[in-house]
């Protein structure tokens, strides 16, 4: 059998987080069932943060309902503090992804205090899931860890001490994010592998590139090298963050499953139906760009799609 590529759609919260037009919560359910179909079984579907803050995703609680509903779909949500991490657990989400970012600048432009006081809210949020049974995956995130639009270089060192202490907090997955669009293959590799070298095999690494610059696809592929076997990834390219200047979207679901499944992995995924899903979401979008190669071009005739008829 064909070795294993988890692919987590972040779409429906890191995709539409930035995106002016509210899209209704009838149509994220739709969007998610349809992905659900093409073969998607790991969803980032919302955000428990402040209705005022983020409007669109002020209905975090009927998606994580929408989602627990599909049977074999793992669902998390973005929870950036101790508040929104109890929500999370009370709604009985399967993952709970917290945030924080390797630059000082930036942590505090997403999240309103410093990283040293984020990662003290992480050992909160670790008793927190503790003491609700350790039902819930924990996972930390680390945004600008390959630059920032605010700082510029971000220090490697800094990057790999602040990974080593969300998992010594309790981490069991830990997510490094390109948030702007700065990583290049070479330091890629560099990082993922010292992040293996320090943290040993059991605690999965996560990869989340925005393809601000066109690497997107060249950096997810020098993580595979690494030895990353889990990637975020957002239907479309949509996606950016909303304090980090220039930063447009994440990876393209389809364009990440075409290579992945061309290269000899297993996503779960049927290509054309993940297209199709695609179609839809422009219809629901028409006002917003959706980048990728795969839609644009096509599918190739060599291109074996083993997934196809599920």
């Amino acid at each position: 059998m064909s070795e294993a590529l988890l692919i987590r759609e972040v779409g429906l919260r890191d995709g539409l987080q930035s995106i002016a037009q509210v899209l209704p919560t009838d149509a994220k359910r739709a969007w998610c069932r349809a992905q659900y179909a093409a073969g998607m079984r790991e969803v980032e579907i919302g955000a428990m943060v402040p209705a005022h803050l983020l409007p669109q995703l002020a209905d975090g609680d009927e998606m994580v309902e929408a989602g627990l509903a599909l049977p074999g779909l793992t669902v998390s949500v973005l929870a950036p503090n101790a508040r929104g991490v109890e929500r999370a657990l009370a709604l009985g989400v399967h993952k709970i992804n917290y945030v924080l970012s390797a630059s000082e600048s930036h942590n505090r432009a997403n999240v309103r205090r410093t990283t040293e006081a984020s990662l003290e809210d992480f050992t909160r949020i670790g008793a927190l899931a503790d003491a609700a049974g350790g039902r819930t995956t924990l996972a930390a995130g680390i945004s600008t860890a390959f630059g920032c639009t605010i700082e510029g270089a971000i220090d490697e060192g800094r990057v790999l001490a602040l990974g080593e202490r969300l998992v010594a907090l309790g981490a069991r997955e830990l997510i490094v994010a390109d948030t702007v669009g700065y990583a290049e293959p070479r330091g890629v590799r560099r990082l993922f592998r010292a992040f293996r070298d320090r943290l040993g095999p059991d605690v999965p690494l996560v990869g989340h590139f925005h393809d601000t610059r066109g690497l997107g696809l060249a950096n997810s592929l020098a993580a595979i090298e690494a030895g990353v076997r889990w990637f975020d990834v957002s239907l479309g390219g949509l996606g950016g963050c909303p304090h980090a200047p220039g930063a447009t979207g994440n990876v393209a679901t389809e364009d990440m499953v075409f290579m992945a499944e061309a290269m000899g992995f297993d996503t779960g995924y049927d290509v054309e139906a993940l297209l199709r899903c695609r179609a839809m979401l422009a219809t629901m979008l028409p006002d917003t760009p959706l980048p990728g190669a795969i839609a644009r071009a096509g599918l190739p005739l060599t291109f074996g799609n083993r997934h196809a008829g599920l």
